[in-house]
């Protein structure tokens, strides 16, 4: 995989796990509301769903790519498409810590990871844009997964660990920050696609 491809793999890898989601939002809000002792049980089921979901994705990238191969390269640009409207959807967005949930139980936080299709694209588009061209084999794309899924991990805790902080700061230059947000995923659908 050449250094370039890599770069934007981790560089679209930041962005999305970083940007709010169900999950971020989740831990944040929980953190906020009950505080971190309160907030574990939902965080360790948010990790570990995380993880979970995303060996599932390892698993249908690998069989997708197995049995059709041909359809990766659709899949590709399916994936250049939902990072497309991932950027838009970040440029003209509006900053938001709604959707707290009343409960922080370690099932919710790993339910919420099933339901939460931010992370199911994130997965598929992670490997059949920058992944699958350069190595197919499972073990490839279940390294890439857990990475994907370690990063998620890492901006969850950072959500969580920052609480209030980062909400602050984000209301307060979340357009700022959004805007390149967007212009950075823009570059990465270009180094997906070249």
């Amino acid at each position: 995989m050449p250094m370039a491809v890599l770069r934007n793999f981790l560089i679209y890898c930041v962005i999305n796990a970083f940007t709010s989601g169900p999950g971020n939002i989740l831990a944040l809000n929980t953190v906020t509301n009950y505080g971190y002792k309160k907030g574990k049980p939902l965080f360790f089921g948010i990790f570990a769903g995380y993880y979970v979901v995303q060996i599932l994705c390892a698993i249908f990238v690998y069989g997708v790519s197995s049995l059709l191969p041909n359809a990766m390269e659709v899949m590709k640009y399916i994936g250049a498409a939902y990072i497309l409207w991932l950027a838009i959807h970040i440029a003209f967005s509006k900053s938001s810590t709604e959707n707290a949930e009343q409960s922080a139980s370690f099932l919710k936080g790993f339910m919420l990871q099933f339901v939460n299709v931010k992370i199911y694209m994130f997965g598929v588009t992670s490997l059949t844009g920058y992944v699958v061209g350069y190595m197919s084999s499972f073990p490839a794309l279940l390294f890439f997964e857990l990475v994907i899924a370690t990063i998620g991990t890492i901006a969850t805790c950072t959500w969580t660990g920052l609480g209030v902080l980062i909400q602050k700061f984000y209301l307060r230059h979340f357009r700022v920050i959004n805007i390149i947000l967007a212009l950075t995923l823009l570059e990465c659908i270009w180094g997906m696609l070249r």
